[in-house]
């Protein structure tokens, strides 16, 4: 696995050995950034912004933003062997002031926004547990508050997967729907008030 694009384009990430972790393609990453960077009018780059990467495993979309342009990235990961390799990615890159690593569950964890809220989520749970359309759309709700204003939440899934029911999300509402091999990636935002 590697970094896109950035300034830390080309580097090389530490990942855990086994199936713990399903690494995004290039050509996802590529795919899903193309999007952001259009979004957001900066192709290529992010905004300084605050990002959550959720079930971060080793910190491959946290760190593609930092790589890009935001200014800081809260991770979530609670498998041991994605920890350690997460925690060496960063401390290689020497990105420790600008990251915060949390060994917690993304499922139950409290808020952790900060000031202004995220300007980018990534909510990318283990595929047997994004088999539950209600329990991501929990999850979904409860993330929307942590959203700055004009924020984006990235949820990634099996295609296979039966999807959220976005439509009937109160805090969110659906941008963009993409289907790349077997993923799909939804793109939503704060619901207009």
């Amino acid at each position: 696995m590697r970094i896109i694009a950035g300034k830390f384009r080309g580097r090389s990430l530490a990942t855990p050995a086994g199936r713990t972790t399903r690494p995004i393609t290039d050509r996802v990453k590529e795919t899903l950034f193309n999007m952001l960077g259009h979004r957001c009018a900066l192709p290529g780059s992010l905004p300084d912004f605050a990002v959550l990467d959720l079930f971060a495993g080793p910190g491959s979309m946290g760190i593609e933003s930092l790589s890009r342009g935001a200014a800081s990235c809260t991770f979530v990961e609670r498998d041991r062997r994605a920890l350690k390799c997460l925690r060496q990615n960063i401390k290689t890159l020497g990105l420790e002031g600008v990251s915060t690593i949390l060994a917690d569950n993304a499922w139950t964890m409290r808020d952790v926004a900060p000031a202004g809220g995220f300007g980018l989520v990534f909510v990318d749970p283990p595929y047997r547990d994004a088999d539950d359309p209600l329990r991501v759309f929990d999850l979904l709700e409860r993330l929307a508050p942590s959203l700055a204003d004009g924020g984006l939440l990235v949820f990634r899934q099996d295609v296979r997967s039966t999807p959220p029911p976005v439509r009937e999300l109160r805090a969110l509402r659906q941008l963009d729907e993409r289907r790349c091999g077997l993923m799909r990636l939804l793109l939503l935002e704060p619901a207009r008030r």
